[in-house]
């Protein structure tokens, strides 16, 4: 009898569960409202019912859990340290919980690293060995892997690519701080209130708290001078982030997800290529280097959940878990 797979997407906004057989294809799905804010037990006890609820009633094995996370987390201990987005969740041991209780083995990871698994795994970068996975949305994430493994680190903390430092002065300045979503709007409201003109203004009626960065994308696609200067300056800066990416782990793909870079393909793409070939200490960094855009969607921290049971937590080689799916 085939075993099933349970993944479990834990977000600030939604708990997904679903079940998976061993090609990672969908038998079962369901979800519920986080809703962090009703305390830790009542959270756990719906995250459990969500497990439960996709959990195989005849009798099927089930191969183990795995859950998609935002971090800071410990994927060795499965312990949920304190990720921001979810109140009350400090130090919080989830992968013994749910071990207790069904049985399985559990294994947890950060939703960028298990996220750039998956697209390594099943998609954009499938047959890549050396990868670089970054979202841009309303922060930045990352997941490397390097020669065929998941990088997490001693503690599994790796991989922070959103917070390599850009500059240094008058104060330490963290890659998302310059190119996530939340911080274009900032840059354009002040811009406008120092008494740049710009159609953005009117996109909002007037009311520049309402500005968001896909305001700031749909206004940048529109033409709009300031919008294009401010992505033009972030694309640039995540240009700069990855020259030191490209430095450290010499990958063959960059793959990128995220609301802010789906939604300004090119626009912040082209400055970043820019970035990328000006400033890389030669040409071979970047000489065959592909960028792609992700390809699994909002089922990739499903999928990454998944393919954290296949890989033993990240460990096994991303070819042998290729192989098991080309091969169940």
């Amino acid at each position: 009898m085939s075993e099933a797979i349970i993944a479990v997407d834990l977000g600030g906004t939604r708990i997904r569960a679903a079940r998976l057989n061993q090609n990672l294809e969908f038998e079962a799905r369901e979800e519920t409202l986080t809703e962090d804010e009703r305390g830790l037990e009542d959270t756990l006890e719906r995250f459990k019912n969500m497990v439960r609820a996709v959990w195989p009633t005849d009798g099927t094995p089930v191969t183990g859990i795995g859950v998609s996370s935002p971090g800071p987390l410990n994927p060795i201990t499965g312990v949920i340290v304190a990720p921001p987005n979810l109140k009350g969740w400090h130090n919080v041991p989830l992968g013994d919980i749910l071990h207790e209780t069904f049985g399985v083995p559990v294994y947890i990871g950060n939703d960028a690293n298990v996220a750039g698994l998956a697209e390594t795994i099943m998609g954009a970068a499938q047959g890549y060995r050396h990868v670089i996975f970054m979202t841009v949305s309303t922060g930045i994430g990352g997941g490397i892997i390097s020669d065929g493994k998941m990088i997490q680190g001693k503690n599994g903390l790796g991989a922070e690519a959103g917070h390599i430092i850009i500059q240094s002065s008058p104060e330490p300045v963290r890659l998302e701080l310059e190119t996530a979503g939340p911080y274009l709007a900032l840059k354009a409201k002040a811009q406008i209130e120092a008494g740049k003109q710009s159609v953005i203004k009117d996109m909002v009626n007037g009311d520049l708290s309402q500005i968001s960065g896909a305001t700031v994308g749909k206004a940048a696609k529109a033409g709009d001078p300031l919008a294009l200067e401010i992505v033009r300056e972030a694309g640039h800066i995540l240009g700069l982030g990855m020259v030191s990416l490209l430095h450290l782990f010499n990958p063959e793909i960059l793959v990128f997800g995220g609301g802010v870079s789906d939604n300004l393909g090119e626009l912040l793409f082209a400055p970043m290529r820019e970035s990328i070939q000006k400033y890389c200490i030669d040409d071979s960094y970047w000489r065959d280097l592909q960028i792609k855009s992700a390809a699994l969607g909002e089922n990739v921290s499903i999928f990454g959940a998944a393919a954290l049971v296949i890989t033993k937590g990240g460990v096994t080689d991303v070819n042998e878990a290729i192989t098991h799916l080309k091969t169940v």
